[in-house]
């Protein structure tokens, strides 16, 4: 695991005393962030649905940072009002963001694309605006303070290689992942910008959205891992930030991503992965 040290040395934005804001910071990946920003002295906001798992998580956030260096906001990511809220609670309180983790995600299934318009909408003003608002409310004023920060956004790898099962999850995440990359580019080309965007691409991981679980399965990796595994990728500088798990590496991520946009190049099916007419030939390239 890189050290703090390590990364503080390296990315002056995580400094002690800096401030760090995470959507859906109630429970899994957004909590295990959040608990890791608070031990690293950073004064750390997370935001959420309110209720008693919000609660729960400001006080184990207290526990490690204390009190005066934590907030619990209650807010849904959907609505701007709600993250403009949470923009000038934080502003209030501490006076500046250094870094920016727009996390907050649902992953019900609203079905087949000619289903359940409300259903498809509520999941996509979550999963895609919720990040959209964060960087609206955020970033301008994160660029005003011409200090180094970080915008981190939670994407996945079915918003890549889009497999069946959960269409709605895949295009909402299939923007983020289009909607960070501009994001970085913007940045980048801001005339004396300090902040950058970064993409975390997290694996099968023991979340609230894990499906039919009631404790961590043994493919899966937990929250801390991801953010241990963020973090030293965040100290590379890199972008994408691919994670793996128990049960796929890396170079099988990359072969899987490579046929799925294989498919546009050799003008195959679309998601030919999973046609029958090419199973045995996805067979092949995974092999080879």
């Amino acid at each position: 695991m890189t050290s703090d040290a390590e990364i503080q040395t390296a990315l002056p934005a995580f400094a002690s005393g800096n401030v760090a804001v995470v959507t859906g910071g109630a429970s899994g990946i957004g909590l295990a962030a959040a608990k890791r920003f608070a031990a690293m002295g950073m004064k750390t906001v997370i935001a959420d649905i309110g209720g008693p798992r919000l609660d729960q998580a400001q006080q184990a956030l207290a526990a490690i940072g204390g009190d005066d260096a934590v907030r619990a906001v209650a807010a849904n990511v959907s609505y701007i009002d709600d993250v403009d809220r949470l923009a000038d609670t934080v502003y209030a309180a501490f006076g500046g963001v250094s870094v920016l983790m727009n996390n907050a995600g649902v992953g019900n299934n609203p079905g087949k694309p000619w289903e359940n318009r409300v259903a498809w909408r509520r999941l996509m003003d979550t999963n895609f605006w919720g990040v959209v608002h964060g960087v609206e409310a955020f970033a301008p004023r994160m660029l005003a303070a011409g200090k180094p920060g970080l915008i981190i956004n939670t994407g996945s790898k079915q918003g890549i290689t889009t497999p069946p099962g959960n269409l709605a999850y895949n295009v909402s995440k299939a923007g983020v992942k289009t909607f960070t990359e501009g994001l970085a580019h913007a940045l980048r080309n801001e005339p004396g910008a300090k902040v950058s965007a970064h993409l975390l691409i997290p694996g099968f991981t023991y979340t609230g959205l894990t499906e039919g679980a009631t404790e961590k399965p043994a493919g899966a990796w937990t929250g801390e891992q991801v953010i241990d595994f963020m973090l030293a990728s965040l100290r590379q500088g890199d972008f994408y930030i691919l994670c793996p798990d128990n049960e796929v590496a890396r170079p099988t991520d990359e072969k899987r991503m490579a046929w799925a946009i294989g498919d546009i190049i050799e003008n195959r099916p679309a998601l030919s992965r999973w046609h029958p007419d090419h199973k045995d030939a996805f067979a092949a390239f995974m092999d080879g």
